[in-house]
């Protein structure tokens, strides 16, 4: 496999601007970049690969093998020397469509040598576990998904899908990978610590959560964040919840808010909560989340011995970039070391993250984790 990989640090780039990647005529282009990088590169993107699957979305930041930044358009191109690659995109009509959107991207892969499926989506108006759901039910737990929600900068506003009809912030778009060739490893890994008592989820209705301990889940969770309230949704990214089951056990999921509806009293969180569950609130320090970066890698890394040329796909939570600051390109380079000179880094800040637990446990949505995808072909 190759991969080559550019960086646009302006808007309205030409067909020029890609040559080191038309050069590989790669089969799949990836691209992450802000809302406005994104929209005004996708007419040059399409006239410079007319033949390779085009995807990505907007994001919260861009990785690169540079490191991390914003305003930017990372764009890797990978060619495939055995394998292959299929992509299907449909409309998200609305939240509630989440889960009969899963299984329209599902039901349009080629079944047959399906190795693993990449997803994008629109990162605001969407139940991320819903759609993985629906996809599940159609592929199986066996093949795994990894990818990512869209992000707009921090401003959970409106966020943007590339795919093979350019971009829209109403899509959701995956890539099918297939042929024995191909290795695909991945790891998950978080970094946050719980704090304050466990609250049961009294009353929710899929990824809204209303009441915690029968009271309103907004009024409870303003009382923990004191001044930091002022700044919802966004500060909420600083303060997750912790998924706990009925037991009070963890179950290593964390759940992000995206939404407030102050009439309602809701919270409104990136995937679905446990009806019957508790809930239990988190921070984290810069130290702790870089370690937990550098975990995700080597368990990717763990998964397959290709010593080769790959693509590590880096997706991060945009709360963890606000908890890191100027510390952010930390964890990028403990996922670099880890990988070594074989690997080109890319991938983006994200409203969501896509991963299986483990080799043998179904995909999930994760919020606040560092996700990594490796890819590459054995020899």
């Amino acid at each position: 496999m190759q991969v080559a990989q550019t960086v646009i640090r302006h808007l309205n780039p030409s067909v020029e601007d890609f040559s080191s990647l038309v050069a590989i005529q790669p089969h799949l282009v990836l691209a992450f970049g802000s809302v406005a990088a994104l929209q005004t590169a996708a007419p040059a993107l399409t006239q410079a690969f007319p033949q390779a699957h085009r995807a990505g979305c907007s994001t919260a930041g861009e990785i690169s093998a540079e490191g991390v930044a914003d305003g930017t358009l990372v764009v890797t191109g990978l060619h495939f020397a055995h394998a292959h690659s299929s992509q299907v995109s449909t409309v998200l009509a609305s939240m509630e469509d989440s889960f009969a959107a899963g299984r329209r991207l599902a039901t349009g892969l080629p079944v047959v040598g399906l190795r693993a499926i990449l997803i994008f989506g629109q990162g605001v108006q969407i139940n991320g576990s819903a759609v993985l759901a629906g996809m599940t039910e159609i592929v199986g737990s066996k093949v795994p998904i990894t990818g990512g929600l869209a992000g707009d900068g921090g401003a959970f506003a409106q966020t943007w899908v590339l795919d093979g009809q350019g971009v829209s912030s109403d899509r959701l778009t995956c890539v099918g990978l297939y042929g024995s060739a191909l290795e695909f490893s991945h790891g998950s890994f978080g970094g946050w610590s719980p704090f304050g008592p466990a609250r049961k989820v009294t009353r929710c209705e899929n990824n809204v959560l209303y009441e915690l301990d029968g009271e309103p889940a907004l009024s409870i969770y303003k009382r923990y964040l004191g001044d930091h309230a002022d700044g919802l949704p966004a500060s909420g990214l600083l303060f997750p919840f912790a998924m706990l089951g009925r037991d009070h056990t963890e179950v290593g999921l964390i759940r992000t808010i995206l939404g407030v509806d102050e009439a309602a009293g809701s919270l409104t969180l990136a995937g679905d909560i446990d009806p019957e569950g508790y809930l239990r609130l988190m921070h984290a320090s810069t130290d702790a989340l870089v370690d937990g970066a550098e975990a995700a890698a080597e368990a990717a890394r763990a998964m397959h011995a290709n010593t080769g040329e790959g693509l590590a796909l880096l997706v991060s939570c945009v709360g963890r970039k606000l908890v890191m600051g100027g510390r952010v390109d930390e964890e990028v380079e403990a996922v670099g070391e880890v990988f070594g000179q074989g690997a080109t880094l890319a991938g983006f800040y994200s409203y969501g993250e896509i991963s299986p637990f483990s080799p043998e446990v179904e995909c999930k949505l994760h919020n606040q984790t560092m996700t990594i995808t490796y890819i590459a072909e054995t020899a």
